[in-house]
This record gives structure tokens, sequence and C-alpha cells, in this order.
């Protein structure tokens, strides 16, 4: 899979293409069904198909007061989107001139004139151009001229319970169980290891600290399980978002105690991946009743993980 950042460094002699066209921030299942619609499109005409997507999201362009807290980095939407078997993904630097853009500049500048588009394939609430002039009617009669052929993905009962909206909103009450069965896959949270307090370690339950991208979606407080992937590796986590009541702490932070693992994680690029969760967070009066705690978050975290199996 080939990918590209900005429409003018599309591969030169790029051939026909069957093009989806969308935010896909998460990368749910029903975008996945889109995508699955394109390549199938794109084997039926012998044509590539590719992605065309936008960063930062537009919102943050049109609307930045209103904009939602993001469910993928970029890096990571470009990995979800070639697993589902695309031949490129073009990620399309959203500014100020191309929120300005009328539908027709769009259209011939980006689908005609670079990508070669012989179909289109985007949701049936799809908008484009300045102002969301353009809808999938307006879109399909440009296609209708121009070459191409326009597939709207109807809104099924099924496909519209897959939406960004609702897997936020099951993050924020921290359902990551929910939000998991919405994007098809456990929900994760990408960022860099940092150094923290390091009570973790005092209690005898080290904990690697995530500093999360900014503007991202995190999981609401509590106790969960889940993955700490690094670079190929993944390993099983204990995993504590909040503000440590216990000890009167204020920011709000992420940590991950890492089960069977010792070493030095600072710097690390890493990802936390979200299984379950065990508990809401709690104000202990005695550290030794916060130990014994922890001593059972662990052993239900080995369970919910499947590591306790044979033993």
């Amino acid at each position: 899979m080939e990918t590209w950042r900005g429409i003018d460094a599309t591969p030169d002699g790029w051939p026909a293409s069957v093009v989806a066209i969308g935010v896909f921030d998460g990368v749910h299942r029903g975008h996945a069904a889109l995508i699955r619609t394109a390549v199938k499109a794109a084997a039926e005409r012998d044509a590539r198909c590719v992605v065309v997507t936008f960063d930062p999201h537009p919102t943050a362009v049109v609307a930045p007061n209103a904009v939602p807290p993001q469910l993928t980095s970029v890096e990571r939407r470009v990995e979800l989107l070639g697993a589902l078997g695309v031949d490129g993904v073009c990620v399309l630097p959203f500014t100020k001139e191309l929120s300005q853009r009328s539908p027709e500049e769009f259209v011939r500048g980006v689908l005609v004139d670079r990508l070669h588009a012989v179909g289109v394939v985007v949701g049936e609430n799809f908008r484009f151009g300045h102002k969301a002039a353009g809808d999938v009617k307006h879109l399909a009669e440009l296609g209708a001229d121009l070459g191409f052929e326009v597939l709207a993905q109807g809104l099924s009962a099924d496909i519209e319970a897959f939406s960004s909206t609702r897997v936020r909103a099951s993050l924020a009450q921290g359902d990551v169980e929910g939000a998991s069965a919405i994007l098809g896959r456990d929900f994760g949270v990408e960022g860099t290891v940092v150094h923290g307090h390091a009570r973790g370690a005092d209690l005898g339950f080290p904990t690697a600290n995530l500093r999360p991208l900014p503007g991202f979606a995190i999981p609401s407080d509590g106790i969960y399980t889940g993955w700490f992937h690094m670079d190929s590796r993944r390993l099983p986590a204990a995993i504590s978002i909040g503000t440590n009541p216990t000890f009167g702490d204020e920011e709000r932070s992420v940590e991950a105690f890492l089960l069977d693992f010792s070493g030095n994680l600072y710097d690390a690029e890493v990802r936390l991946d979200f299984v379950s969760r065990l508990r809401g967070q709690i104000a202990f009066g005695d550290v030794d009743d916060l130990v014994k705690q922890i001593e059972t978050d662990v052993a239900q975290t080995r369970a919910a993980l499947g590591l306790d199996r044979g033993r």
C-alpha cells in the first residue's frame, strides 16, 4: 500500500481509481463497510482503490470550538485502512484554502485530475466543498459529466449503529467494551511514556505513565484491563485513569502496570488497548488498603485477559 500527504504528492502515473472519501476517525465498523464496498468496486473495474482522508479533522478549521476528541492518530488510521485492503491512502491537509474550494474545484482537482476516479464511494450523508454546498446528488451529477460513478453507502440500521459519536459517548461512560463493539477491535490510546511520581514503584507496582496525544479521547476515570503495545510487543496491563485521590492529586493521569515485566520504558511511543473496566476510582484512607486493592485488580486483570488459564 502507498501513502502520501497532499494531492500534489500523488505518485506519478497513478492509474484509474475507485476513491473512498471521509475523515474515518476511528475506522469503525461502519467505515470498514464503506471501504470494503470501494475495494470490491475497484476490483470489478480493474482499478486501484484509494482512500482520501483529512488531517486535521475538518472541524478544527471550520468550527475550532467544536472539535470532537479524536479516536485515532493519522498514522494509526492509515494502518487500519491498509488492513482493509486498499491500494493507497491520500491524507489531505485540511486547510482554510481547501475548505473554501467549490464542490466542482474539489472534484476536478482531487478526484479527476490526480486520482483519475472511475468510481467514488461515500456515505449517503456526505457533504463537500465550500460551506458544505455539495451533496451526493451534486457529486453524482459531476460524475456523470466527468466520467465517474458515485456509490453512496446507505445508512442501514446496522451501519447507523456504528459511529464515531457513539464511540466517544461509550468512552465517556467508561464503557470500553461498548466502544470496542462499535470499532470492531479494542479501543486504543496512543502516547509517550513519561516520568511520573514513582509512587507505584514504592508500592511494589511500578507503572508506565502515558502522556496521551493531545486532543484525543480517553475513557472515563477508573481501573481497566488491557494490552500495552510497544513496537511489535504486546504486554498485559492493569490500567488506571484518574487523579489518584488517595494522594490528593489534581492532574489526571493514565498509568499502566505491566504484568510480569521489568525494564526502562521512558520515551517509548506506545499504545494502550482497553479490554474491560474493573471498577471506578476510589480514595483509600490507608495505603495498605490501596495495595490490597491493587493486588485484587492485578488478579482480576489476569483472569480477564485469560492469563490464569492452566495454572
